[in-house]
């Protein structure tokens, strides 16, 4: 096996003289399960078709009631596929009320089904954030880390999207991007990313859309298998060791926000959620919880925290 050798985490925290600790918590993280159309390569949580892992109406429920009881700014839903849920409409009609921002990840494709038009239908009445993802506009490399023809697919959807008013000046809907990389290397810097993204989406299809994102991909899951079955594990952990940024460290998502999964247990960020660390050390269900975590409580951290820590970060 590929064995990284790195500093573990920590204690690289520790030589910059910092520590993972919470600050406020104004943002709600809804995980609706592992369903998905697309069986991703570097998909942490390896989310896939088949998975059974949804989240009910009853939790549902449970955490419309959770963000009744605190002030949130933001409510992210994510997956798997999120428009794979059965009862998707009744989370975003539930939250809309209760958050300046409502935020819905999605892949393209999973959206694409005419099945999903009055989602989008929704979404737009909603004043829904879609933030979606496209590893890259060339289409050989997209359909590498995700299948064959979900380049196509997904461009097809990012022009419906603009065609409904998302991504276009003036409309008030806003469409992001989140770009990952197709292989075992960090990303390049978020504005170069952006500026290419711009100028290949619109000369070659007409797409214009509101932001972009560069993340690195995390060493867990589907992933963490491919690097050590390509031979890659081992310098790719290295990589994301030495591109740690200590800068980054203060604006790290898990330090404001609360990730909740499709089975109602409370976790500090996905990653974790992905590993089974829960937040605080053990299980807690998101109808239990009395008070949001207290500024200043440690953060549950291992080695995959490099990847939200290398270059510009996971922010």
């Amino acid at each position: 096996m590929d064995t990284p050798a790195v500093e573990p985490f920590g204690a690289t925290l520790e030589k910059h003289g910092l520590s993972l600790v919470r600050g406020e918590t104004h943002t709600l993280q809804v995980n609706t399960g592992l369903l998905c159309n697309l069986r991703c390569r570097h998909c942490h949580l390896e989310a896939g078709p088949g998975r059974e892992e949804i989240m009910s109406r009853e939790t549902m429920e449970e955490v419309i009631a959770f963000a009744h009881r605190f002030p949130f700014r933001v409510i992210d839903i994510t997956g798997g596929a999120p428009e794979m849920v059965p009862g998707l409409p009744f989370l975003i009609e539930g939250v809309a009320p209760l958050a300046a921002r409502i935020l819905l990840r999605s892949n393209l494709t999973a959206m694409a089904a005419p099945a999903r038009e009055e989602l989008l239908a929704l979404c737009i009445a909603k004043r829904v954030v879609l933030i979606v993802s496209l590893p890259s506009t060339n289409p050989s490399q997209t359909d590498a880390q995700r299948g064959a023809g979900v380049a196509e697919a997904g461009i097809a959807m990012l022009r419906r999207l603009n065609a409904a008013g998302y991504g276009v000046d003036g409309s008030g809907l806003e469409l992001d991007i989140v770009s990952n990389p197709a292989g075992a290397f960090l990303p390049v810097p978020q504005a170069q990313a952006e500026k290419k993204f711009r100028q290949d989406l619109l000369r070659k299809w007409g797409i214009t859309f509101s932001r972009l994102y560069t993340f690195g991909n995390v060493p867990l899951g589907r992933f963490r298998d491919w690097l050590l079955e390509s031979g890659n594990y081992g310098r790719y952990v290295r990589n994301l060791a030495e591109g740690f940024n200590p800068c980054t460290v203060t604006g790290l998502m898990c330090r404001s926000q609360i990730s909740v999964s499709w089975d109602g247990c409370l976790y500090d960020c996905d990653f974790n959620l992905a590993v089974g660390r829960p937040s605080g050390g053990r299980k807690t269900h998101v109808s239990e919880l009395r008070r949001l975590p207290r500024a200043g409580s440690p953060i549950a951290v291992g080695d995959y925290c490099y990847a939200c820590t290398a270059g510009s970060g996971f922010t």
